[in-house]
């Protein structure tokens, strides 16, 4: 076969076929995809699309008169980050920072904000069909649970992050007076 000639695809679509899938799979794929992490004993998740890093724990500054769960602010390469503490936010009980304690960092609404959580785990793939969005949580515009996801035995608590970060899309018209 010279250079100019091309090969005849397989019967029934073969490799051609597959390229495609494949293709479509990488198109859609990364809006599956969410970085799973602890809570207490749970595993929680959010949207990979959402992260923009995550970073270890820095000092806070406080910020007064915002909910218990908003610990504060913190200054990225100057950026001002609101914090919240995702343990507080969910009513678990407060525990000390240790050195696999995280920040992930959120862009939401074009807007950064920080969730403090135990640790991170693993970006995991959850297609549609392993989401369980049972009446009672999920999908009502008011419940912090987004959906149920299968992880292989496991299941993990994925989190509505507009609605979770609420309050502090309410705290910002303060901080920018600040």
């Amino acid at each position: 076969m010279t250079q100019t000639q091309t090969q005849t695809p397989p019967p029934n679509g073969g490799l051609g076929q597959a390229m495609a899938a494949e293709a479509d799979h990488e198109d859609t794929g990364i809006d599956t995809m969410y970085l799973t992490f602890p809570v207490g004993d749970e595993t929680y998740g959010v949207p990979i699309t959402l992260v923009t890093e995550i970073v270890g724990m820095q000092r806070v500054m406080s910020v007064p008169d915002v909910p218990h769960y908003i610990r504060g602010v913190i200054n990225l390469r100057g950026k001002v980050i609101p914090l919240m503490d995702v343990r507080l936010r969910f009513g678990m009980a407060e525990r000390a920072y240790d050195d696999r304690t995280v920040v992930i960092v959120l862009d939401v609404g074009n807007a950064p904000v920080g969730l403090i959580v135990d640790g991170v785990s693993e970006v995991v793939d959850i297609p549609a069909d392993r989401l369980d969005r049972a009446a009672g949580f999920g999908g009502d515009g008011t419940s912090v649970v987004q959906a149920l996801g299968h992880v292989g035995d496991r299941v993990a608590i994925l989190l509505d992050v507009p609605v979770l970060v609420s309050d502090v899309e309410v705290m910002r018209p303060a901080m920018a007076d600040a």
